[in-house]
């Protein structure tokens, strides 16, 4: 199974600067994007619909053209999820969740808290009420492959500046130690890290300056999986070119 996670930045401006071309020839099974900007009804041409997916929404409620996830899936999943029970969440459609059989695949927006204090502040508060119903996923009996923008690193490795960015959301000492938590003692597993211990590539770089030709990058898009899934995570790969966000896909191949 490969599967592909993408902030998009923007679902109708990934597709002018030719995603969904490219999308064609990666024979993707299940493909999460986050950060649409779109209501649905916005996606009426059948790009958005690729041929030989099924495709799901969930959109933003609170503000128009804001954050927005998505799934498109060959296989018709059994049930798709889009709500994890608290409104402030749930509202800016930062969770969709596709079931087939014992397993699950999430497209997951962590909130950024970039803008300032109050939406650090908001960020903190989701991460501390995500992680009890991370943990009653692990008890749950299924297999969860949660796909996303994570919007922190979690290494020196996953950031060209780390000393200058500790005071700077994304890498926040307290936001790194939830990550700690989450793949050290609660055993979830960042994929790309149980493939590529050691390497060094990003996901994401800032619009300012020459960030992308300097490479001067984070990687805070990731696939967690279930510990039951280690074994079956074979290959996975970040393609920064082209160029269809300020975010790069990542691709995982699961045995």
């Amino acid at each position: 199974m490969r599967i592909l996670t993408f902030n998009a930045n923007g679902i109708r401006s990934a597709a002018n600067k030719g995603f969904f071309d490219w999308l064609k020839k990666q024979n993707a099974d299940v493909v999460c994007l986050q950060e649409t900007k779109a209501q649905e009804d916005q996606l009426i041409d059948p790009m958005f619909r690729p041929d030989g997916h099924h495709c799901f929404y969930r959109d933003a409620t609170t503000k128009k053209g804001y954050s927005g996830v998505a799934i498109y899936a060959k296989r018709e999943p059994d049930e798709v999820r889009t709500v994890l029970g608290w409104a402030p969440f749930d509202d800016e459609g930062r969770y969709i969740e596709a079931r087939f059989g014992k397993l699950s695949v999430v497209s997951l927006y962590v909130p950024s808290g970039s803008s300032g204090e109050e939406r650090q502040q908001f960020k903190f508060k989701v991460m501390d009420w995500i992680a009890p119903i991370f943990d009653a996923w692990l008890k749950s009996g299924r297999d969860y492959v949660i796909c996303g923008d994570w919007n922190i690193v979690h290494t020196r490795d996953d950031i060209k500046n780390w000393s200058s960015n500790q005071k700077n959301s994304g890498c926040l000492p307290a936001e790194r130690a939830w990550l700690d938590l989450l793949f050290k003692q609660r055993g979830w597993v960042d994929s790309f890290r149980a493939l590529k211990p050691d390497a060094v590539e990003y996901t994401w770089w800032s619009n300012r300056g020459a960030a992308r030709a300097n490479n001067v990058g984070w990687r805070i898009d990731y696939q967690v999986v279930s510990p039951t899934l280690r074994e079956k995570v074979k290959a996975c790969s970040i393609t920064p070119a082209p160029r269809f966000s300020d975010h790069a896909p990542y691709l995982v191949e699961y045995a």
